[in-house]
């Protein structure tokens, strides 16, 4: 059966072994923003999540990528059965190769395990871990497909908060917005929901706080 997307009308088959969306998948699909004349580029697509949400924008042009076949074929299945159109590529972001984007947005892996922890499910693997994507060659890979006046929007551990920032830095990408996201009030800090642009004397909006616990934060 297929799954609700939550606060749109879209449904969405996952493979059983495939990563499954999660809070934080529904967090930065409302936290990302596109305007109609926007191109969309969503790192590591999965199975079309972030893809529908910027949907609901209708840029004027959405394209994801992922390093496997079947799981673009999944995500080629939902967005048709929701009416979406989108033009998928499977490569990594290493070798993907295109004219500036106005938006980019990625659910990126967190995780730094040691290669007897990692899971031994490919897809769950390099969604979780940072084997096939790590934080510098993300945000190199931002920097080179960010147009200079656009979006990156994107979500980490808040724990990770400061080494993200540095990476950022890096490649010529700045704090605009950050929303961070609580298990519930007064609990403990989960994840940073972060936009980047190329600005760097633009001050950091810092909106109000997500709760886990909080059925209206979604």
């Amino acid at each position: 059966m297929p799954d609700y997307l939550p606060f749109t009308e879209y449904t969405i088959c996952q493979g059983e072994d495939m990563y499954h969306f999660n809070s934080d998948s529904v967090l930065l699909g409302r936290f990302m923003k596109a305007k109609h004349s926007h191109r969309v580029l969503d790192i590591g697509c999965n199975q079309g999540v972030l893809m529908l949400y910027a949907s609901l924008h209708k840029p004027a042009g959405i394209t994801g990528i992922d390093l496997f076949p079947e799981v673009l074929e999944l995500c080629r299945q939902n967005l048709e059965e929701n009416h979406v159109s989108a033009n998928l590529v499977c490569t990594s972001l290493q070798n993907f190769t295109d004219i500036p984007y106005n938006v980019v947005v990625c659910n990126p892996p967190y995780y730094e395990t040691a290669d007897h922890l990692k899971n031994e499910n490919p897809y769950l693997r390099a969604a979780r871990h940072t084997e096939y994507l790590n934080t510098e060659d993300l945000f190199a890979g931002v920097d080179r497909l960010l147009h200079d006046t656009g979006t990156f929007y994107t979500v980490f551990r808040s724990a990770q908060l400061m080494k993200v920032l540095l990476t950022a830095q890096k490649h010529h990408l700045y704090l605009s917005t950050l929303r961070i996201v609580y298990d519930r009030p007064g609990g403990t800090a989960k994840s940073a929901l972060m936009a980047f642009t190329r600005s760097k004397t633009r001050d950091t909006e810092i909106l109000y706080p997500a709760y886990l616990n909080d059925k209206n934060t979604f």
